[in-house]
């Protein structure tokens, strides 16, 4: 097992160590199904935004009730373990919620970032800025997204 694959408790702990050492953990989530460059410039960024990173990882399930039957095209083994091998990833929590919420509360991240096509609504907001923490939108990159990459592979089979 990845040592930077982590349950709820143990990314709890690393906030709580963290917070002892004045320092501040960030979360950000999503599914990070086929890892592209956009991907990495944001965790890159959410990394930037504190001392530690951790991923909330939306599961198998969660996804296809989000995006469809389809997706996700790689499982949630494979996709936490690509996640955790990046330097600026800390650890990876997978969870089977629609949304993160029950995951930031249990956690309490000092800094909760989001894409800002996320910006009217940003799941576990109000228990991050109520535990003294804030949210950060983060920019997109244009025209990086995995369904665009689904749609550029199925154009070239196609032709």
């Amino acid at each position: 097992m990845n040592s930077r694959i982590l349950t709820v408790s143990s990314a709890r702990e690393l906030r709580d160590r963290l917070e002892a050492e004045g320092r501040k953990l960030v979360f950000t989530n999503g599914s990070f199904d086929i890892l592209h460059r956009g991907h990495v410039t944001y965790l890159e960024f959410s990394r930037a935004q504190g001392d530690a990173l951790v991923v909330g990882l939306n599961s198998d399930d969660s996804v296809r009730r989000y995006k469809g039957p389809t997706r996700p095209v790689n499982p949630e083994e494979d996709r936490a373990h690509v996640l955790a091998a990046l330097r600026a990833v800390d650890g990876v929590v997978v969870f089977d919620e629609d949304e993160p919420r029950a995951l930031i509360e249990s956690i309490l991240p000092h800094v909760l970032v989001k894409g800002r096509d996320w910006a009217h609504y940003v799941s576990g907001r109000d228990i991050v800025e109520a535990h003294g923490g804030k949210v950060v939108l983060a920019d997109m990159v244009e025209g990086r997204s995995t369904t665009n990459v689904i749609e550029r592979i199925r154009a070239s089979e196609s032709s």
